[in-house]
């Protein structure tokens, strides 16, 4: 059999050396300037979630995969090696001093791969706990999802006791979007999770990755973290991520503040800064409007409507939209926010905003300039300057202990991305990619996003 681990190495080493010595001397830059940083990540062992804590210093490398769909994507999975490679590399040359690969350098690395990430450098994936289950019409099981009045749930709210395996779906997407072997997957892991949606993704999607391990010839089981609804559950009101919604919404001033980290003005105000869940259960993002209310400075209250809402299609059929299905209307006071506690106001915060609490240094995104949106990581590296100048969450850093700054920004190259070879879509589920080494033979080429950070 081939060897793909190699020859995705040896690929990625001639393509994209050059964000080697980036994530190095990033890494080597921030060596002391956050010594009490505390982390703790989770990651599946023999199909058990396991807490793992970090107590010493390292740098936090991010990627991610999605709670929109049980079955990983070529895309998620093209990002996992990705990151693998670039995390591995940079820990070995750290090391042993940065160096053009020789053949004894490449067969020390293939080693590396193969076991667990080790080093000063952590890759872990940040899944967002807070979107729709079906945000992407990618979901096997988007009509039950619909049907028990889930779809404009936060991922982390919805329960799967009444979900079950879209048999349309199945049959009009098998071999594109899904396959035979992940419907079967999906349908078995379903009643395993304590009624957990989010635990389910989790155990489909290592499975998948444990038997991608053992094709790539490299261990991809990377930590994970959950954000933003899990971290804000965990909190209490002193915590960090609680802060940052607090001082966020705290006065008119603050907000603004905000909205020009987005490159909004504060004329209409209708952008909601964590977007506060109905007690119906809603908290899709894209589903709610809002109206900020100010009296002078204060912030007086925020007008929330949920309202029935088409959210994105696949890549297969631009007209098989996804749904978030909802109908409410409420007021929140605007002390609310600026004193906020979960547990009194259930929401969720924008992405440049809770990434802050996020520990990544650096972090790997899929496809952007094609794909991914320049807006939100131009918000999400604006919001973070701000912090460093003191224009916004001015006492972040010292309260916290933090040394915030713009993480390196990676990005699976627009050109270099792989797709399904027969319908050229990314978000195939890498199931129904029928010969994977069609995909490794793609190599893997990846960039540094300097204009971000």
């Amino acid at each position: 059999m081939e060897d793909y681990c190699r020859f995705l190495l040896e690929d990625f080493l001639k393509s994209s050396f050059s964000t080697v010595k980036v994530l190095i001397e990033g890494a080597a830059a921030a060596k002391g300037k956050t010594p009490n940083r505390k982390v703790t990540l989770f990651q599946y062992v023999n199909g058990e979630k396991v807490s793992v804590p970090f107590e010493d210093e390292h740098f936090y490398f991010r990627s991610s995969v999605e709670y929109t769909n049980p079955q990983l994507t070529v895309e998620e999975v093209q990002g996992i090696i990705g990151t693998r490679l670039l995390e591995t590399c940079a820990n070995y040359f750290l090391e042993r001093g940065l160096h053009e690969p020789n053949i004894d350098d490449i067969s020390a690395l293939s080693e590396a791969l193969k076991k667990p990430p080790r080093g000063y450098i952590v890759p872990f994936l940040l899944n967002t706990d807070d979107v729709e289950a079906d945000r992407y019409s990618m979901n096997p099981l988007k009509k039950s999802i619909v049907e028990s009045g889930q779809s404009a749930f936060p991922a982390i709210n919805v329960r799967t006791e009444q979900l079950k395996i879209d048999e349309d779906y199945v049959k009009k997407y098998d071999g594109a979007l899904i396959s035979k072997k992940e419907t079967e997957l999906v349908a078995e892991k379903l009643d395993c999770c304590n009624g957990s949606y989010i635990d389910f993704v989790d155990t489909v999607k290592y499975a998948q990755i444990v038997e991608l391990s053992d094709f790539f010839g490299m261990d991809l089981s990377l930590y994970t973290l959950r954000m933003p609804l899990s971290t804000l559950a965990a909190e209490n009101k002193d915590g960090l991520l609680h802060y940052i919604i607090s001082e966020s919404n705290r006065d008119y001033t603050s907000v603004e503040a905000a909205y020009a980290c987005m490159g909004r003005s504060m004329n209409k105000r209708t952008t909601l800064l964590t977007v506060p869940h109905s007690k119906k259960g809603f908290g899709s993002k894209r589903a709610a409007r809002g109206k900020l209310h100010f009296e002078n400075e204060r912030f007086h209250d925020a007008t929330v409507t949920y309202k029935t809402t088409a959210l994105y299609p696949n890549a297969i059929d631009p007209q098989d939209v996804a749904v978030a299905v909802c109908d409410d209307k409420f007021t929140v006071s605007g002390e609310k926010f600026s004193d906020y506690s979960y547990i009194e106001t259930p929401s969720s915060p924008q992405f440049f905003l809770y990434s802050m609490a996020s520990p990544e240094d650096a972090t790997m995104w899929h496809g952007v300039g094609a794909f991914g949106s320049s807006q939100l990581l131009q918000s999400y590296a604006n919001a973070r300057v701000a912090c460093r100048e003191g224009r916004l969450l001015k006492d972040l850093n010292q309260k916290y202990h933090l040394n915030l700054r713009v993480p390196l920004q990676f990005n699976l190259s627009p050109e270099g991305l792989w797709s399904h070879p027969i319908h050229r879509n990314i978000d195939a589920s890498i199931g129904s990619v029928a010969d994977l080494a069609d995909l490794a033979h793609r190599g893997m080429k990846l960039e540094h996003l300097a204009k971000f950070g």
